[in-house]
């Protein structure tokens, strides 16, 4: 008979909160405790550390955390240590600051997210920048961009599985349309990927390659230097194939010489505890190389530490 793998018993939120406040006293920081409690700690465990933590020393541990390290790591830690909502609203906040170029990162929260998370991320959103959020990315993005982006991040998408194939080979047609005429932001098309579920679009999209012989996204490849064109591909990809669009963020994190490590923390953070170990999967297959292998390669230290921990590497 199989023995039953008795579970590792993970210390309580005092003891995590007491062990972090004496990696912060003293000479010098020990990194290698932060590393050990929260990179291998869920979003609840964490949640308790921070409000434990904040009761027994009346202090914010996010704070002292920004006071004790820096540069990539202090990054990495500190949306981690997040809950997931709220990372997400924070790293909204950010790219709207720097649009254009950060269209990508909204509209990866806005398609890559559950209807109730992006739901709870307008929440937090709100409670913490007193605007709403969709009214923040209307005021900062211009044209199709802002057409795209607003009807993303305001979908409130049905989660079941249900599918109704007579609109999906209606819904098609119509996508079909709108891109032989290059109508690459008309309303119907927007409209069709911000409101259908995830279910539903896969569903239309094959009905799609069915039909008319191509896959969407190669019907949407006409202009590659076309930069709302290639933001709708992505949201494409990410709103039916979240762990190919993130293996790509990655590759091109690594790609080349220096790191994008922006888009490298961001990933990690956000779906290490989603869907890392497919993401991992997909990179091997794509780059014949393991992720915690390219990851090495291409950083140090108690960045790269704090990485490995997240994917899933060794026993930090």
């Amino acid at each position: 008979m199989e023995s039953l793998k008795v579970p590792e018993l993970v210390p309580s939120a005092a003891e995590d909160s007491q062990q972090l406040r004496k990696a912060f006293v003293g000479w010098g920081t020990d990194e290698e405790c932060i590393i050990r409690i929260l990179g291998h700690r869920n979003a609840a465990q964490r949640k308790l550390i921070r409000e434990t933590y904040e009761a027994t020393y009346e202090k914010d541990l996010l704070q002292d955390l920004a006071g004790e390290i820096s540069g990539d790591f202090q990054r990495v830690v500190h949306l981690w240590t997040m809950a997931p909502a709220e990372r997400d609203a924070c790293l909204v906040n950010e790219a709207i600051k720097h649009l254009p170029g950060s269209n990508c990162i909204i509209m990866e929260i806005a398609c890559a997210r559950s209807s109730v998370d992006l739901f709870k991320v307008r929440q937090n959103y709100q409670a913490r920048y007193k605007k709403s959020l969709e009214e923040d990315v209307a005021d900062h993005s211009t044209g199709d961009f802002r057409k795209l982006l607003v009807s993303l991040v305001t979908a409130l998408r049905y989660e079941g599985e249900e599918v109704n194939m007579d609109l999906a080979s209606d819904e098609a047609k119509i996508l079909h349309e709108k891109i032989s005429d290059k109508a690459y932001s008309d309303d119907e098309l927007i409209r069709i990927l911000s409101i259908r579920s995830k279910t539903q679009l896969n569903a239309t999209f094959n009905q799609y390659n069915d039909k008319f012989g191509n896959a969407i996204n190669k019907d949407l490849r006409a202009n590659p230097k076309d930069q709302y064109l290639t933001l709708l591909r992505s949201a494409i990809k990410c709103l039916m194939e979240p762990e190919k669009y993130f293996e790509k963020v990655l590759r091109l994190a690594m790609k080349g010489f220096g790191t994008d490590e922006e888009s490298l923390t961001r990933v990690v953070a956000t779906r290490a505890e989603v869907d890392m170990e497919l993401i991992k999967e997909k990179y091997y297959k794509r780059n014949s190389v393991t992720l915690e292998s390219a990851i090495s390669d291409d950083t140090s230290g108690d960045y790269e530490k704090m990485l490995l921990a997240l994917i899933g590497h060794g026993n930090l």
